[in-house]
């Protein structure tokens, strides 16, 4: 018997065929935040054909993330592009075969290890910052992007990229970016007609898995065996320990990778980039964080340094909140459910809107304002739990939150250590939604020796 409900939830007025789709694409932020605002806790919104209804209560979020998280799945309507590019991946899959590889994945991804992977992405981010001079104006998103898929090849892979590669990598990533743009023809075009995008995606994602095959072909026969005493326990020698038995084919083996590879780069390199702008902004922040290494560094950071980085920790937090690099997530109840007192359809689109959620006035005191001291101990009494939410919730949460977390600690501590950064961009930061959210513009920074 389907949940008793109130009539369909509020929303703004769409067009015809189109729905909201213009308007969203137009300035997806701002969009989102207006609907927050204006309609409340549910709003129901149309993009081209499909229903959509944003939450923006952290209680019912919650609901779908964890409490109520059986009745969910990812959304069928993200299957047919995204699944092109990361397939049958962790961020992809359901049921047993989800089960079966994050299963797979979470040795890869415990914590005694990645305290162990520390000096890894140290030393990466010392040979970085070693090609920086005073003077040098850089793409901060570029470096970023660079530094953090160098870093998680090395950790969960097992390859050291040459440059070669990483920049054939980067090559893919706009026209990857741009096919998950918000586009309203889009919304209401198949995936099959052959436009000058559709093109440049396929072309992307076929030179992206031939770099993939490569990765793999090259580190097959040196993963160890499972019995060894001390066998590699990157992610993908436990991949290609589970395919010598039989539980891993070609395909979910390359998805998985792939998967890796972009996500486990992208967040966290989006996250830096932000946090470098936001710092330059802020130079009386920028100064406690100075200080705070200082006091806590005696050479490049350790594992052990980390933990007495409070503030930078509190930084990063504040960074995520105003820029959350995933600025709304997508699930799809199974059956019909109730949320916020309305009957939301099985089928239907649930959006979860970090940018809207994290700058609500409902939840935040001044949440345009950048202020890392709202993270301090006692600050968050009375927040809602899913009022901040950048690496999603419940079983599904993100797997590499904690490498991430340690990996932006390292990298914004070797930078801060001898350098400071100057924003060099024209007027206000203008952000470019896809499958996260970019600068539209890069980040222009000029290096300075503190």
């Amino acid at each position: 018997m389907p949940p008793q409900s109130r009539s369909r939830p509020p929303g703004p007025r769409g067009e015809p065929v189109f729905g909201n789709s213009r308007q969203y694409a137009r300035d997806p932020f701002g969009f989102l935040s207006a609907c927050e605002s204006a309609y409340g806790d549910v709003v129901s919104v149309e993009f081209g054909p499909l229903d959509a209804y944003i939450l923006t209560n952290p209680t019912d979020i919650e609901r779908v993330l964890v409490g109520d998280h059986e009745r969910y799945r990812k959304p069928s309507f993200q299957q047919d592009e995204l699944g092109r590019l990361l397939g049958d991946g962790l961020l992809l899959s359901e049921g047993e075969t989800w089960r079966r590889q994050r299963d797979l994945a979470t040795p890869a991804f415990d914590m005694s290890r990645i305290a162990d992977i520390a000096g890894t992405m140290a030393s990466h981010a010392e040979a970085a910052v070693g090609d920086w001079s005073a003077g040098d104006e850089l793409d901060i998103e570029s470096e970023m992007a660079r530094l953090t898929v160098r870093i998680i090849a090395d950790a969960m892979l097992g390859v050291d990229l040459s440059a070669e590669r990483v920049r054939a990598i980067q090559e893919t990533l706009d026209p990857l970016g741009k096919r998950f743009e918000p586009d309203p023809v889009r919304f209401v075009t198949p995936d099959w007609v052959p436009t000058r995008g559709n093109r440049a995606f396929e072309d992307a994602v076929e030179r992206l898995e031939g770099i993939v095959d490569d990765i793999v072909s090259e580190r097959r026969g040196t993963e160890g065996h499972a019995d060894d005493d001390d066998p590699p326990m990157d992610l993908l020698s436990i991949l290609l320990r589970a395919q010598r038995r039989g539980d891993q084919s070609d395909a979910q083996l390359r998805d998985e990778v792939l998967t890796m590879l972009l996500a486990g780069h992208d967040t966290t390199a989006l996250t830096l980039t932000y946090a470098c702008y936001l710092l330059a902004e802020h130079p009386a922040v920028e100064g406690r964080v100075h200080a705070e290494l200082d006091s806590v560094l005696d050479g490049a950071p350790t594992f052990a340094d980390t933990r007495g980085l409070t503030y930078l920790d509190r930084v990063l937090q504040e960074t995520m909140r105003l820029y959350p690099p995933v600025y709304a997530m997508f699930r799809e109840p199974v059956v019909d459910v109730k949320l916020g007192g309305y009957r939301i359809p099985a089928g239907a689109a649930v959006m979860c809107p970090q940018w809207a959620v994290h700058r609500s006035r409902r939840w935040w005191t001044g949440p345009e304002r950048f202020d890392p001291d709202r993270w301090a101990r006692g600050r968050a009494a009375g927040r809602p739990r899913f009022a901040h939410f950048p690496f999603g919730g419940g079983p599904r949460h993100c797997i590499g939150k904690q490498f991430s977390l340690l990996e932006a600690k390292i990298i914004l501590a070797t930078v801060g250590r001898e350098f400071r950064l100057d924003y060099r961009g024209d007027g206000d930061l203008s952000l470019q939604g896809s499958l996260t959210m970019h600068p539209a513009n890069g980040m222009p920074m000029c290096v300075e020796r503190r």
